[in-house]
């Protein structure tokens, strides 16, 4: 790989590890709506999909486009109070954001997780003073797999894109990467269905722990 400057994250299921929060918000939600509560087990490789997904594993395909919204906007609500609980960055990321910042390089965070839930989870983990850039899913005017927050991440942290790796749990995440003209990394360790085959993604590679990144550095 040629000299990389800067690496990108998705959020959820990359670099935090916010599953725990987002299925207790989605088990609160149930219970006020009497609806079963579900396995953390099922509910945590659908996060990376949004609260939609979410809404959609727990009540079914909604019809009523109200009630789909309603219980979206409480879903929302619920998490928006509880976002970091039991949050917290994966095993070795810590380690990965040192490694970057000690050797002049910097990082940042590219995310279809909306800025008002996006970053005050990163304030409170004391990563938004130390990321380069934070791309929320309204930033710009596209979302993932779009380039466009790709290349808005890019100017921010002063890289061009061909300087950039872009590390995601989603096969959305690895197109956005290239559709930008990024290195790509798929997070293997991240919420992954198992029907999902990352090997068709067409990532430049896979990882199974964060600590791999320094491997690509």
């Amino acid at each position: 790989m040629s000299a990389i400057k800067t690496v990108l994250f998705d959020l959820d299921g990359t670099l935090i590890d916010t599953a725990p929060d987002m299925a207790a918000a989605l088990d609160t939600l149930c219970r006020e709506e009497n609806q079963p509560v579900l396995p953390y087990a099922q509910v945590r490789p659908v996060v990376s999909n949004g609260s939609i997904a979410l809404i959609k594993l727990a009540f079914g395909d909604v019809k009523d486009e109200i009630r789909l919204q309603h219980l979206k906007q409480r879903y929302l609500e619920i998490y928006h109070h509880n976002i970091c609980i039991d949050s917290s960055p994966f095993k070795g990321i810590e380690k990965v954001l040192d490694h970057i910042e000690r050797n002049g390089l910097n990082w940042g965070v590219v995310t279809n997780k909306p800025g008002w839930l996006t970053l005050p989870l990163m304030d409170r983990l004391q990563l938004l003073q130390r990321a380069a850039t934070v791309v929320s899913g309204d930033t710009t005017e596209n979302s993932k797999p779009h380039p466009d927050p790709m290349h808005h991440a890019c100017d921010e942290a002063s890289s061009k894109s061909d300087e950039c790796m872009y590390v995601g749990d989603a096969r959305r995440d690895i197109e956005a990467g290239k559709n930008a003209g990024m290195k790509t990394l798929v997070a293997n360790y991240g919420y992954i269905e198992t029907d999902d085959d990352v090997n068709t993604w067409g990532a430049d590679a896979i990882i199974n722990n964060p600590e791999e990144i320094l491997l690509y550095l």
